[in-house]
């Protein structure tokens, strides 16, 4: 009995230890979330742009001091909280409600920016892994899917560097996407389900898609959600493709050398939730709340994140990285677009 109670004392001390050590780079990178969510509630600017941002002009918290290894357990275990949390939001109901006409057309549009942006990098002389973030974050679901990725790429000495590069890039174009995209709708008459189609499935960032589609009218908006929803729930059969081609190939290793897990647990705990949520195990107000974890995860994850990366690091990117994420956009939207003729 005493050993147990030892042991358990033994624990219980070294949660402490370990929280009194994580506690001030976790609680700036919270204070930077909260502050995020407050300029977006006040002034409209995208929450995670101004988390992104925001840590940035702290990046020197997380060059030495007490905040490091708070700041490296958000950038890392809270992000891929947000992630896997993301998965209560999405159900197989969602794919009924549009027609596989339109399901294949999304399908398709996310496949073939993965692959023009492979492409891409390669002509423009650039790395895979930036090809694999840029695309995937036009492909899928702006800034949240650029993480979900970067948690499963090897690393190098531009991993942070990229990532910060395409959360700030991606985030940029999706607001302008907002404006430009319901204009570009209007001039090409689509009807209010076809724009809500066009603009769910191009635009990155699913606050802008809500903003763009409520913007056109009510049936653009919701069908806008909803089709981009579908787009969310392509993120982790995508980053399963990526981290198993990633093992399959023999490219990233462990710290100590073994290979990682062919499906990272926060893609488990994904699929999971999605699976739960499909079969209406998860109340709705539960389900609510859980999405709210997430966003809040996400925040506090970028804001750790952009503290971990400063501005002359991005600047030293170059042009052809922002050649390769502009064109794949374009290549997303042009796509659909012609997609769109055959199903109108």
């Amino acid at each position: 009995m005493s050993s147990s109670s030892g042991s358990s004392s033994s624990r219980l001390s070294e949660i402490r230890r370990r929280g009194a050590v994580l506690a001030p780079g976790l609680l700036i990178s919270a204070v930077l979330a909260i502050a995020a969510q407050f300029l977006s509630d006040h002034y409209g600017a995208p929450a995670m742009l101004m988390a992104l941002l925001l840590g940035m002009a702290l990046s020197f918290l997380a060059e030495e001091g007490r905040c490091v290894p708070g700041i490296e357990f958000s950038a890392r275990s809270v992000l891929r909280l947000g992630v896997a949390l993301l998965g209560a939001r999405i159900s197989f109901d969602l794919l009924a409600g549009l027609g596989w006409q339109v399901i294949a057309l999304v399908i398709g549009g996310v496949i073939a920016t993965v692959l023009f942006g492979l492409i891409g990098a390669r002509l423009l002389g650039r790395g895979w892994r930036l090809a694999l973030l840029t695309s995937g974050s036009v492909a899928i679901c702006g800034a949240s899917a650029a993480m979900a990725i970067a948690a499963v790429l090897p690393k190098n000495q531009h991993s942070e560097r990229n990532l910060i590069f395409t959360v700030l890039s991606v985030t940029l174009l999706s607001t302008l996407a907002m404006i430009v995209y319901p204009l570009v709708a209007g001039g090409l008459a689509l009807d209010d389900r076809a724009t809500g189609i066009f603009l769910g499935a191009t635009i990155h960032d699913v606050a802008q898609v809500v903003g763009a589609g409520f913007s056109v009218s009510e049936e653009a908006g919701e069908t806008a959600t909803l089709v981009k929803l579908i787009r969310v729930s392509l993120l982790a059969p995508m980053v399963l493709i990526f981290g198993l081609a990633i093992v399959a190939l023999g490219i990233r290793q462990t710290a100590e050398g073994g290979r990682p897990p062919l499906v990272p647990g926060f893609i488990l705990a994904f699929l999971a939730l999605a699976t739960l949520n499909s079969f209406q195990a998860i109340p709705a107000v539960i389900a609510d709340e859980l999405a709210a974890v997430s966003r809040w995860a996400l925040l506090t994850a970028i804001a750790a994140v952009g503290m971990k990366t400063s501005l002359r690091r991005i600047r030293d990117i170059g042009g052809q990285a922002i050649v390769l994420i502009v064109a794949e956009t374009l290549f997303l939207a042009a796509l659909i677009l012609v997609g769109l003729l055959y199903l109108v």
